[in-house]
């Protein structure tokens, strides 16, 4: 059980120790940022449970609509309204590079939780492909989520909105696309792999990016 509790979990800290560590200029409260990751592990279960639901009742009968539309839908809306409503106005959300952890630490903590469920039922012998793929996957969706947070964030131009919903939109899009993939029965191994590399560079590009406004944002409040 230990084995396979620490394979579960291990993923999601490694993956966000690594984001965490590449913000040099600044040092993010780890104690918010925990907070972060139990929000997001706590949304596991209504998400899991109007899953359940939505597919006990047959809802929607279309099954590309559940599985891929509705799984992606509430996955990522849940996250993101996590982020809005207690983080995205918080004092420690203090640079633009913070939406990058925060946005990291609620899906990580999402992922992690259901990662153990999944094991708890399917055993540690999937631990390694989960670790590739699911968890890893909901980390970049919410380093591009907490990209557009941050940008939202500290707008000045007007684009608080847009960004704000381009902050949900470019996620779900992801997440949509990632979901599509596996759907295609014996050829979603030749698609998943350049998918999972563009959205690698994708959220390293925009860890770039906020790194950037992190540096002019520090500038400005010095010279102000």
């Amino acid at each position: 059980m230990i084995l396979l509790f620490s394979a579960a979990v291990a993923p999601g800290l490694a993956l966000f120790s690594y984001f965490y560590l590449r913000n040099q200029m600044a040092t993010e409260p780890r104690k918010t940022l925990f907070q972060a990751f139990l929000f997001g592990a706590l949304i596991t279960f209504p998400i899991m449970f109007i899953q359940y639901v939505l597919k006990e009742e047959a809802t929607i009968t279309n099954r590309y609509l559940t599985e891929v539309l509705v799984s992606s839908g509430l996955e990522e809306f849940f996250k993101w309204l996590v982020i809005l409503l207690v983080i995205f106005r918080h004092i420690e959300f203090d640079d633009p590079y913070d939406g990058i952890l925060y946005g990291a630490s609620v899906s990580l903590g999402f992922a992690t939780v259901e990662n153990v469920l999944y094991l708890l039922s399917f055993g540690i012998d999937t631990a390694i492909l989960r670790a590739i793929l699911p968890v890893s996957s909901h980390a970049l969706f919410g380093v591009v989520m907490g990209y557009y947070f941050g940008k939202s964030k500290f707008a000045k131009n007007d684009k608080e909105r847009e960004y704000l919903f381009l902050s949900i939109f470019a996620p779900l899009i992801l997440h949509v696309t990632y979901n599509s993939i596996l759907r295609f029965e014996g050829y979603w191994v030749y698609l998943i792999a350049p998918f999972m590399f563009y959205l690698w560079w994708l959220a390293l590009r925009k860890v770039k990016l906020a790194h950037q406004h992190l540096v002019q944002h520090l500038y400005e409040q010095k010279y102000q």
